[in-house]
């Protein structure tokens, strides 16, 4: 039988990711350094993007859905005056438009891009049309003609106007909204074009930027692994798998309830009365399993009854 390459690693490492690079090839310069048998991410940013990018291993992968479920925090600068065809930077000037709004008018427009709301995902994404992801065509020159879906947004805030040309945007959004949609669509409401000039991304989920160490820091540049070698970057930086499921309400399990759990054994909600915790949905609610400090899975409450969904 062939040995798995690379070490059995579990945890999180949250990445202070630097603009260029992709976030895949932020994972895979990691995975190598650590020499870790499994890695993954949660949650894309675009190579011009700086800030979290939390990189889970081995274990850590099972609890990557619920990351990127979570609450994000972004901050960007939206560029009056010129509309690109990626909606960033890094693309090709499309449109211009001489007019520069106020803040009264950006004030004005805002409101109506918080909650609920319809987004068209920019030409340059990963959307996938019958099968072709939507970059792929815009490169080739067959630009898709995406349609509008539903995006969350919780709060956008004017965090400043450093000249005429620019204002610093701070949005707090759930999953599947794209930056650089709502920074062109705020222009748009503000009767001129723009495009997203820079991004950083200061929360994911339960990770913030707070936690996130500088890519160079984790893995120098110079690191190299022959084949085989166990990587030099240490396990140390690794945060415990569990961190990811900090946001989800908490609820004790005796030993022998976990041991059922673990098999698949549902557990009526009758018995857990008094400690389930109020923050948890009773009707279709996550909660984390936990016995003593160890936690044992993910969990939903359903029709009277505690059913196992993610075990760890």
């Amino acid at each position: 039988m062939r040995r798995k390459r690379g070490r059995p690693l579990d945890g999180w490492l949250i990445i202070d990711k630097p603009a260029g690079p992709t976030s895949t090839d932020v994972v895979n310069r990691v995975r190598r350094g650590f020499d870790a048998r499994k890695a993954g991410h949660g949650g894309t940013l675009d190579p011009l993007a700086t800030g979290v990018l939390p990189i889970a291993f081995g274990a850590a992968t099972k609890t990557v859905p619920y990351v990127m479920d979570g609450t994000k925090l972004y901050r960007f600068t939206l560029r009056f005056g010129e509309a690109r065809d990626t909606d960033d930077a890094d693309g090709q000037v499309i449109a211009t438009s001489a007019a520069r709004p106020s803040d009264a008018d950006l004030e004005a427009a805002l409101p109506g891009f918080v909650g609920d709301i319809m987004q068209v995902p920019p030409i340059f994404s990963a959307v996938k049309i019958l099968g072709e992801r939507a970059y792929d065509m815009a490169r080739e020159g067959r630009p898709p003609a995406l349609e509008a879906r539903p995006a969350r947004v919780d709060a956008i805030r004017l965090v400043g106007r450093p000249e005429a040309e620019a204002a610093v945007l701070e949005v707090q959004s759930g999953k599947g909204v794209y930056m650089r949609a709502l920074a062109r669509d705020i222009a748009r409401a503000c009767g001129t074009v723009g495009h997203v000039a820079a991004l950083r991304r200061l929360r994911v989920g339960p990770f913030d930027i707070a936690q996130a160490i500088p890519l160079e820091r984790a893995i120098p540049l110079d690191t190299a692994v022959p084949p085989g070698d166990t990587g030099p970057a240490s396990p140390d930086l690794l945060l415990p798998v569990a961190t990811a499921l900090a946001d989800i309400p908490a609820l004790a399990l005796t030993e022998a309830e976990a041991y059922g759990l673990s098999h698949g054994q549902a557990i009526s909600l009758v018995d857990l009365m008094g400690r389930i915790p109020r923050a948890a949905d009773p009707e279709g609610g996550l909660a984390r399993a936990m016995a003593g400090g160890r936690v044992v899975g993910l969990c939903r409450l359903q029709d009277g009854w505690l059913r196992p969904e993610r075990l760890l």
